[in-house]
Order: structure tokens, then sequence, then C-alpha cells
């Protein structure tokens, strides 16, 4: 995901019967296929899985690494894509004291060896739901920095998939530099069933940007987000406190808490 093992794993456990018997978690063997900058401080992975059996939006896996002595680290990143694949997408972000973030940002080259075990988690996903005669649930995504990562999966699910449900992404980043997937977030807000995307700058604006650069606020979170009585499913992600705050402000603004799903990460 993101820099680090997700903490807030409860929920994660009580899923674990959802995830269907041909997605059971595994180890698996991984070479990694292609590598990339992602932001100044983050590197996107694209891994060849061969035995991967495929994974729903917003899952994650665990990555471990093995040195020569045999010392053996292990860490929790949320995947980038979903589908059928046996390509899966990281984006790592670079916890300066970390074990395992440092490497995975700096050292990693194509055709090198990994181990990844999943996938896990069957409570913090999305899935496009099958045609009815309701209307289709909107759903809210809020991502702080690398918090993105389970996100853009579920963005990119509901713009292949071309679902009816209203989508909406808040993303709070420092400045335009540090934005994730930014390719991808175009396509879907240009896509056949748009992304309504806000970023909230809090250190440096795009040049030209009629709002200034600024910290989430409340209010500015109330302004972007569906309304409490539209029903929406909300996704939260981002560091700890990010998340903490984030669902302070949504209870202090009515939002039903039995509505919300959130994942925190720490450092790796």
């Amino acid at each position: 995901m993101n820099p680090g093992r997700p903490t807030g794993l409860e929920a994660r456990g009580a899923a674990a019967a959802s995830v269907p018997t041909s997605r059971r978690p595994a180890w698996h063997g991984a070479t990694v296929a292609a590598v990339a900058a992602e932001t100044p401080s983050a590197r996107r992975l694209v891994l060849d899985v061969p035995t991967w059996p495929g994974n729903d939006a917003g899952q994650h896996l665990d990555l471990r690494l093995t040195a020569e002595d045999g010392y053996q680290a292990t860490r929790s990143y949320s995947i980038a894509s979903s589908g059928p694949g046996t390509r899966v997408v990281l984006a790592i972000d670079r916890v300066d004291d970390g074990e395992v973030s440092p490497f995975l940002v700096d050292d990693v080259e194509v055709g090198d060896a990994l181990e990844v075990h999943g996938p896990l988690g069957g409570w913090f996903v999305w899935r496009p739901e099958p045609a009815s005669e309701r209307a289709p649930r909107p759903v809210q995504l809020i991502a702080g920095g690398s918090g993105i990562v389970p996100l853009v999966a579920m963005v990119t699910a509901h713009r292949e998939a071309a679902d009816p449900a209203p989508f909406r992404l808040l993303y709070g980043v420092r400045t335009p530099d540090d934005v994730f997937f930014r390719s991808e977030l175009a396509a879907a807000v240009a896509g056949p069933a748009p992304l309504d995307l806000s970023i909230v700058f809090s250190r440096r604006a795009p040049d030209g940007s009629t709002m200034p650069a600024g910290r989430l606020t409340r209010d500015s979170l109330a302004a972007a987000v569906f309304p409490p009585d539209a029903g929406a499913l909300v996704y939260v992600c981002g560091s700890t406190p990010f998340v903490e705050q984030v669902l302070r402000w949504l209870g202090e603004l009515g939002h039903d808490t039995a509505d919300v799903r959130a994942e925190r990460f720490g450092g790796s």
C-alpha cells in the first residue's frame, strides 16, 4: 500500500470467510516484471505471479524478503490492481528508517524474485454490483497520501465495469508531485462512469489553482463528500492520524459509522 503494515486489521479477520475458495490465501513466488517511479519517494512495482488466483479491488498481500543469512522480513501492502490476472501492481512509499520499503523503492530490480502471500482481506473491498431495479449505492473514497493504493484499484474496477454507482474520491496530498496514479485517475474522470475527483494539497497547490494550499478541514471534507443522507458506502485509507481525524469528522457530520470502512498504515 503504502509504506507499511496496516493497523486496524480486526475487521479483516472477521471477513476471512467471505474470500472465495478459489482465492484462498497462499504463498506464491513472484518475479519483478517492471518498476517505475511513482512519486519522488515512491515506486510502482509490477509483479508476475504465475499462480496468483486473482483478487478483488481493495485486498492486500504480505510480501516477504529473505536475506542471504536467512533473516526474513514481512510487510503488508495493498494491491493497486484487481481481477483475474496474474500481474499484481503495488506502489511502495519509502519510509527512510523502515526495514523493507527502502529496499523495494531503491534497490529491487526487474527480474528479482520475491515471495507474496495472499490475496488477503474480504471486508475492505468493492465489487461491481449486478444490475437491479433499485438505484446503485454511491461510493465515497477518501485517501491520504499513499492510502490511494487500494482505492485506485476500486476506481479502476468501477471504470472497467462501467458500473453505474456514483463514485467520488477525496484525495489529500502534500504537493502535485505527490499524486499517485495520475493516468489512472485521469482515465477514471473521463470514463463512461465518471469519477468525481477532489484533490486537497496541504503544502503546495498546482500552478493556476483557484484553491490555496491547506490541510483538509471538516468543512472542506463536508463540501467534497456525499452528504450523510445519500447513504454512501465510505472507504477511508491513510496514515493512522489521517484516518482517525476523518472518522471523527464523518461522525460529527452525521454519517452512519456502519457505512464506513477504514484502513490504517504505519512505517516499514
